[in-house]
């Protein structure tokens, strides 16, 4: 129970990675504070299991942004996973579907660190873990909202870990390829319609194509690697990301 005691932060967390990586932080002692979308009753759930609170914020706004961070108060873990995916054609591309995926899975971590780096200064100790992709450093066609802000979002921590090197925080990204979720599996079938093929036809020639050990990772993988980095033992791993991405952007 190491993280005893301190707060963490975990956005997009009532689902999939996210909830992963907040039930690793709670069971090792830390408070957890979620965010994200779900029914009353899922949330409800999900706060009595994990001994959490729920707070809400619409994280493609900076008020909505603002207001989580005021709502979280002094978080000494934070962990950037709110995201969202649009697929289409540079010149097809919604314009407003650019400046949402932007806002979400860039902006609102700019946001997020720059309300949280204070308090993580006065203490002298802090953790900022922002979840990007294989795509932060590789990129598949129709996919540039995403992908310019998986780029950014690496880009976004190399200063910020530079600028708080010598304050006993540290700020990483971590990379994962395909993690198997209830959003992949529920990508399955229709796939599978579309395309005229089996479901390990889709797992291995669509979904799996470019992970070369053909296996998803498994959200709790993420948790796992949250922990460690919030480790004494990761105090030294700054300003990096982390690719856990079967091997994805080795070829």
């Amino acid at each position: 129970m190491f993280l005893a005691g301190k707060r963490a932060l975990v956005t997009g967390s009532t689902s999939g990675i996210g909830l992963a990586i907040a039930r690793a932080l709670a069971a090792e002692g830390a408070e957890v504070v979620l965010s994200g979308f779900g029914d009353e009753a899922t949330i409800a759930a999900l706060t009595a299991e994990l001994k959490a609170r729920h707070v809400a914020g619409d994280l493609s706004r900076r008020e909505g942004v603002e207001a989580l961070m005021a709502g979280a108060g002094a978080v000494d873990i934070l962990v950037n996973n709110a995201g969202m995916q649009h697929v289409a054609p540079v010149e097809e591309f919604p314009v407003e579907k650019w400046d949402q995926i932007i806002a979400l899975n860039l902006t609102a971590a700019f946001d997020t660190c720059r309300l949280a780096i204070p308090h993580m200064q006065k203490q002298g100790w802090g953790r900022i873990i922002n979840i990007a992709s294989a795509h932060s450093l590789t990129a598949s066609p129709y996919k540039s909202a995403y992908v310019s802000a998986k780029h950014g979002l690496t880009g976004l921590t190399k200063p910020i870990a530079l600028e708080l090197a010598t304050s006993g925080i540290t700020a990483n990204c971590v990379s994962p390829g395909y993690v198997w979720t209830p959003l992949v599996e529920n990508q399955i079938p229709d796939t599978m319609k579309a395309r005229g093929m089996t479901r390990e036809e889709v797992i291995n020639d669509v979904m799996l194509e470019r992970q070369p050990t053909k296996q998803f990772l498994q959200p709790s993988d993420l948790g796992e690697m949250a922990v460690f980095l919030c480790r004494d033992a990761a105090a030294q791993i700054t300003g990096t990301n982390v690719l856990m991405d079967g091997g994805w952007n080795a070829q």
